[in-house]
Order: structure tokens, then C-alpha cells, then sequence
């Protein structure tokens, strides 16, 4: 027996040893080829080149796949991912990668003055004060025991525009500073009638726990559809977009939508912060300057055929979203000519107020050098416009945001698909 269990632990030590030298090889061999080995969704080792595909078992009939797991992970073939801006203050989503109109929480657009703040949800607090009869603090649980309510929604920065970009350009970098998710959390008005609101209020203030503590003041007539959320696509809103606790006020630019939220104070007059005077407020034509047009206007973009992809000659589905921050998308019209005809595309349920939306429509291209472009028209009537439109209405002066100029792309004859080049004047 003891002859017996010793041949077996020889037999045991040599295939531990053969694995042990195999994987070694592998190893070896991976970084002799510039690949590195990594655990694919299977739970099996794969080997990934930079710039290949993952290699994976030939037959998965034939491998046990991996068990249940803690956290799902995405497939290794899936490589999504945001674009940051150069000072790291922003990311931009991917649209011509997505599908629907759901934003994956990972993939939410974020924008921050002073980076993302660090924040114990058990020690944060929400104030509710100023021009009400109760002033209270609210911690988060005392927030998710109040009665609950989700709203599907986009949220876009006002400075959502590459300007003067080249041919080589994505739709992620044209317009990936908006995003869409549910949003779920506790309505305004229902904090209001807790902490007893004074009915002459016609202001308040949403202050933010981050350390640029930025704080934006939001006119009463946005107080009916305003939360105060801490859930996003089901689970904790992410910390990049205000965990635990961010303002929600839909349809309007993104920075009213005041994250890592902390403070609400309400009062008859707006408090003219940092951040509506030094900025967010635009010069337009006349030597005058908007302020607090908050409401995002109707825009569209069209995120396949877009670049860098490539076409054959026949037909193609054009695909993209719309939205309005003034309601429901009415149409979106395709051009395949350069803006000389249009067509109603088909809108894709759900059509939900201050939401993307999305569109298609099929054309048959002759293979020749054309430009492909869309616009949004909202239930006010409000029809994107073209840059020169744009440009006329406000003037070379204007600022950089609340900027909606219809965009394109250019189908070029050899199949290419890029950015259609404007300049600014």
C-alpha cells in the first residue's frame, strides 16, 4: 500500500509538474507574441493579442463553461469603453456602439469640476432649508423609506459639441456627453411637502459634495419632475455620476442635474452662483447674453452608418437617437443627398418624454460619394437646425454651449464612412 501511495504521488507530482511547465510555456510563448493570458467569460484561460480577437476553445460543447459567479463580466470580444477628455474631467459614451436607448452605467458620460469625490453613504446627509417651515436632514435611508419613483430620462452636458473636428471622428466624440438611464429615487415634491416649502418660493439651490461644491439654482417650473435619485439602471447611482445621491432634473443641461448632492435651499430669487455667471451663460448675437436657458433643444445623430465603419453598395438601415428636453420626439428625418430632400424615419418604441429615442430608415446607395445626415423635430414643432441657421440665429459670438446643428456623414464612393467636415465661422 505504502509502495502504492507513493507511485501515486509520484504520478500526482509529475502531472503537477507537466502543468506547471506548461503553463510556464504558454506563458513564455504569450509574451513572445505579444499576447497576455487572461480569464475569458467562460471561465477558461484565452490568450489576447493587442489589437486580435481573444482565442477561445473551438468547441464550447465540448468545455464545462464556467459556474455562477459573483458579478457578471463582459464577454473578452466586447471592448466598449468611454473616451476621456485630456485633463480627465470627462468621458464621453459610445453611442455607435450601443444598442436601444438604455446607457450601461459603466458607460454614462461623466463630467466633473473638481473630480469624483470619495463619499460614505452612511455618513452622508441632504439639508432641505431656507424658505421652509421644517427644515430638515435627510440621511439616504431616510431618503429610500419616503415612497419611491423611477423615470427613464436623458441627461446631456450644455457643452456637448465637438467643434471643427476632422473626417477621423466618431460619434462618441461629436455627442457622447449624453447618456440614458432609470433612474429611481424620491420626488421633489415629495421632499417639499415634508420639510413644508413656502408657496412664495419660486427658486431653490442644489449644492453638490464635491470639492469644486458646485451649486446651480433651478426656477420653479422644473420642481414638478425634479428627484432626488440614489438608484441608476437598478442599482447604486455610480459614483462618477453622484453616488450616493444626485439631482434630477430632466430635459435640461446636465450640470443642473447637481451630483453627490448635499444641500437644497429654497428661496424667491435665484442665488447667481459661480456657475451660472462665470459660466453656463452664453453670448449670443447683439451683444446680449442668455442666461439660465436651462432645456436642452431637440438634436438627433446618426450612429450607423457613421465613422469608422465601411459600406457596400445596396441597401443600409441608417440608425441613431434623438431627444428633446422640451418632450416627446415627434420624427426624426433622414437626408441621403446632403441636406437637399428629407424623409421621416420610423421611431422605435418607447417614446417617452425627455428621452432618446430611436430611429431608422433604409436606403438603397448607388455607391457614390454622398452625405447622410438627420434631424429631430420635437412636439413643440422645434426642427433641429443647420449649422448656417444656427450660426445666423445666434451669432458668431455665441458661446459653446446649448449647441444643436444638425450633423453628417460622408459615404465616401469607395465604401469609407466619415465625419461630413463643417467649418465654424
Amino acid at each position: 500500500m505504502a509502495q502504492d501511495d507513493a507511485k501515486n504521488n509520484d504520478k500526482t507530482s509529475g502531472e503537477k509538474q507537466r502543468n506547471v511547465t506548461r503553463r510556464a510555456a504558454l506563458v513564455g510563448m504569450a509574451g513572445a507574441a505579444g499576447t497576455v493570458l487572461a480569464r475569458g467569460a467562460d471561465g477558461q484561460e484565452v490568450q489576447v493579442s493587442s489589437g486580435s480577437r481573444p482565442q477561445v476553445p473551438p468547441d464550447p460543447t465540448k468545455v464545462i463553461g464556467r459556474l455562477a459567479s459573483e458579478f457578471g463580466e463582459r464577454s473578452p470580444f466586447e471592448r466598449l469603453e468611454r473616451v476621456t477628455s485630456f485633463s480627465r474631467s470627462s468621458s464621453e459614451t459610445p453611442l455607435q456602439n450601443l444598442h436601444g436607448t438604455i446607457t450601461p452605467a459603466a458607460l454614462h458620460f461623466e463630467r466633473h469640476h473638481a473630480g469624483v469625490p470619495s463619499i460614505d453613504p452612511d455618513k452622508h446627509k441632504l439639508i432641505i432649508h431656507g424658505m421652509v417651515s421644517q427644515p430638515t436632514t435627510f440621511s439616504v435611508s431616510d431618503l429610500k423609506r419616503l415612497p419611491a419613483a423611477s423615470r427613464i430620462c436623458f441627461i446631456e452636458c450644455s457643452g456637448n459639441l465637438f467643434r471643427d473636428a476632422p473626417e477621423q471622428t466618431t460619434a462618441q466624440l461629436i455627442a457622447g456627453m449624453t447618456s440614458q438611464s432609470e433612474w429611481t429615487g424620491v420626488m421633489l415634491s415629495t421632499l417639499l411637502r415634508e420639510v413644508g416649502a413656502d408657496p412664495g418660493a419660486s427658486w431653490l439651490l442644489a449644492e453638490g459634495a464635491d470639492a469644486a461644491v458646485l451649486t446651480r439654482s433651478i426656477p420653479k417650473a422644473f420642481w414638478d419632475e425634479a428627484m432626488v435619485v440614489y438608484a441608476q439602471n437598478g442599482e447604486a447611482v455610480r459614483p462618477e455620476n453622484g453616488y450616493p445621491i444626485r439631482f434630477l432634473n430632466p430635459g435640461c443641461e446636465g450640470n443642473t442635474s447637481v451630483k453627490w448632492l448635499r444641500r437644497i435651499e429654497v428661496s424667491d430669487q435665484p442665488f447667481m452662483t459661480r456657475e451660472e455667471t462665470s459660466k453656463y451663460t452664453e453670448p449670443v448675437k447683439g451683444g446680449v447674453s442668455r442666461q439660465f436657458s436651462l432645456v436642452m433643444d431637440a438634436r438627433s445623430i446618426i450612429t450607423y452608418p457613421s465613422y469608422p465603419n465601411t459600406v457596400e453598395k445596396g441597401w443600409i438601415e441608417v440608425q441613431g437617437i434623438a431627444w428633446s428636453g422640451r418632450g416627446k420626439i415627434a420624427a426624426a428625418e433622414v437626408s441621403t443627398d446632403d441636406g437637399k430632400t428629407w424623409q421621416r424615419a420610423a421611431l422605435q418604441d418607447p417614446i417617452l418624454p425627455k428621452a432618446h429615442v430611436r430611429f431608422r430608415h433604409m436606403f438603397k446607395w448607388d455607391g457614390k460619394d454622398t452625405v447622410i445626415m438627420s434631424r429631430a423635430i420635437d412636439e413643440t414643432g422645434y426642427i433641429q437646425p443647420t449649422r448656417a441657421a444656427f450660426m445666423q440665429a445666434r451669432g458668431p459670438g455665441s458661446g459653446p454651449y446649448h449647441q444643436n446643428p444638425i450633423t453628417g456623414w460622408r459615404l465616401k464612393a469607395g465604401g469609407d464612412v466619415v465625419y461630413r467636415v463643417e467649418e465654424w465661422a
